[in-house]
């Protein structure tokens, strides 16, 4: 028996989530309706809430409720350290692991000659402008280590030239990581960034 077409686009819907496919999202479905009160309605409710008030923020491009987020916002951030990421889910990840202490600043990508994605397409220009005018001493460039995450890396720092002292974060083997499951990549970062115990 087919579902009827507001449970088949809610499902379609769910498909489209990253992690979810078309099996698994009938599974959370089902599993929603089946706790109705618990689950679906409330889910139901936060998600029209964000939807009617979630924004960017103005500063760094960090997903809050306020137009300036509240690392933007914290005086206790304001350390000196910019920490530069490609989206949001990285500034998050990086929220997680509860060790970085400055501020954020969020591309939106990366540099892709192949997508047609040049720096103004990016919140490069609004890099350089924070650099200036919140008198950041140090850039760490926490951007991934693929092609165009380089190629973004390299640009930042012609842009910054001297005026700030630009890092990135290290690369190598994985903290319970094994070198036979390493690829080559990986394996001369960690050789080539090697330091003395």
């Amino acid at each position: 028996m087919k579902p009827a077409s507001e449970l088949e686009n809610l499902i379609e819907m769910m498909a489209k989530l990253p992690g979810l496919g078309p099996r698994s999202a009938r599974r959370a479905v089902l599993h929603m309706i089946k706790k109705r009160g618990h689950i679906l309605l409330p889910l139901a409710d936060a998600m029209r809430q964000v939807a009617e008030t979630a924004k960017e923020c103005l500063n760094c491009g960090n997903i809050g409720t306020t137009d300036v987020c509240d690392i933007c916002q914290s005086e206790k951030r304001a350390n000196g350290e910019l920490c530069v990421v490609e989206d949001v889910a990285d500034l998050w990840a990086m929220e997680r692991a509860s060790v970085f202490k400055g501020r954020y600043h969020v591309l939106g990508g990366t540099l892709s000659a192949l997508d047609a994605v040049g720096p103004d397409e990016l919140r490069i220009p609004k890099l350089v402008d924070r650099v200036v005018t919140e008198k950041v001493s140090e850039v760490i460039l926490a951007l991934n280590a693929t092609i165009d995450g380089q190629t973004t890396a390299h640009y930042i720092a012609d842009q910054l030239g001297d005026r700030v002292t630009v890092t990135s974060l290290a690369k190598g083997v994985p903290i319970g990581g094994e070198l036979d499951y390493l690829d080559d990549g990986t394996i001369t970062a960690a050789l080539n960034a090697r330091k003395s115990l």
